[in-house]
């Protein structure tokens, strides 16, 4: 257990060194959108390519793992649909309820998996990536083209232009053709990627830190509180259980367990502004499930035995 919470209290650590910074103004506010652009459009993409690229996608373990993250997506998702009725909140609301309950943060869960479980753990975890990335976009936005404040009349073409946007997704289709492709290692290429990847998870982590807002938690607590509960109480078992059901081996196992407990991401709340959704709430749920995010990961790896 020391050594998890070794491995582990670095990511945590840059979270709060992230949100040390933006309160104390270190940086003006405007300087972080940028930062957070660069993150997500070019060191992140950086990252993900290579790491799918190279990944071993044949092995049961990575299918396991993406099968199960994907299946209890749909479930969660289907659940909160149905819910739906008697949720005494309005559509803008709903929305972030929604993505609050099933998008996670990967900036987060990524650096967990290489302090837990090495390059080979990272690897399996990208192609994992690659499985939840685009469920978990697509459901979303159809939630915020429905119920969103100023997005009903989107079309067809609109909806799909807003999917493919996406610089995650269209990063996880890349490093999968290749992969798909069998595409060797180029020189040049791939180096100028892994350098571009090398500050993508350290930099997402300040970034995510410097996103989180704590106004909304006492205002919504009870909204707040059941997400989070959704999220880092019931979705980590309901992936690890799904992974044993399909086969999984014990490094699958962690991985889909971690990103079970993995936070809200902090893209939600841009995607929630972007389309009509409760930023404010949004926000409120990014910033809880990153707290608890941080007190449940070793606690449930110690419960189920995988650390």
């Amino acid at each position: 257990m020391a050594a998890l919470l070794a491995g582990v209290l670095p990511v945590f650590v840059l979270i709060a060194i992230g949100y040390g910074l933006r309160k104390s103004d270190f940086l003006p506010d405007a300087a972080w959108r940028p930062i957070e652009k660069l993150s997500i459009h070019i060191l992140y993409p950086g990252f993900l390519i290579p790491a799918i690229w190279n990944a071993d996608i044949s092995g049961g373990g990575a299918g396991a793992a993406g099968a199960a993250s994907v299946t209890s997506v749909l479930i969660i998702a289907t659940l909160t649909l149905a819910l739906k009725p008697l949720m005494k909140i309005d559509g803008p609301a709903y929305t972030s309820v929604f993505q609050g309950a099933i998008r996670w943060n990967s900036f987060v869960f990524l650096p967990v998996i290489l302090s837990v479980y090495g390059p080979d753990g990272l690897a399996l975890a990208a192609v994992v990536i690659a499985a939840m990335i685009p469920v978990t976009n697509i459901l979303c936005v159809i939630v915020l083209v429905k119920w969103g404040a100023d997005q009903r009349s989107m079309s067809p073409w609109a909806l799909t232009r807003a999917i493919l946007s996406n610089p995650i997704l269209l990063a996880c289709l890349v490093g999968l053709a290749l992969n798909l492709g069998g595409v060797p290692r180029l020189p040049g290429i791939s180096d100028t990627l892994e350098l571009l990847g090398g500050a993508a998870l350290p930099l997402g982590l300040i970034v995510a830190g410097a996103g989180l807002s704590f106004a909304e938690v006492a205002r919504r607590r009870l909204t707040i509180g059941a997400v989070s509960f959704v999220k880092l109480v019931i979705t980590p078992p309901l992936m690890w259980g799904l992974c044993v059901l399909y086969g999984g081996d014990e490094t699958a196992q962690g991985i889909a367990l971690l990103c079970g407990a993995a936070p809200g991401a902090a893209a939600s709340y841009i995607l929630a502004r972007q389309m009509g959704g409760d930023a404010p709430l949004m926000a409120g749920i990014v910033a809880l499930t990153t707290v608890g995010s941080a007190l449940s990961i070793p606690i449930l790896l110690a419960l189920f035995h995988l650390a």
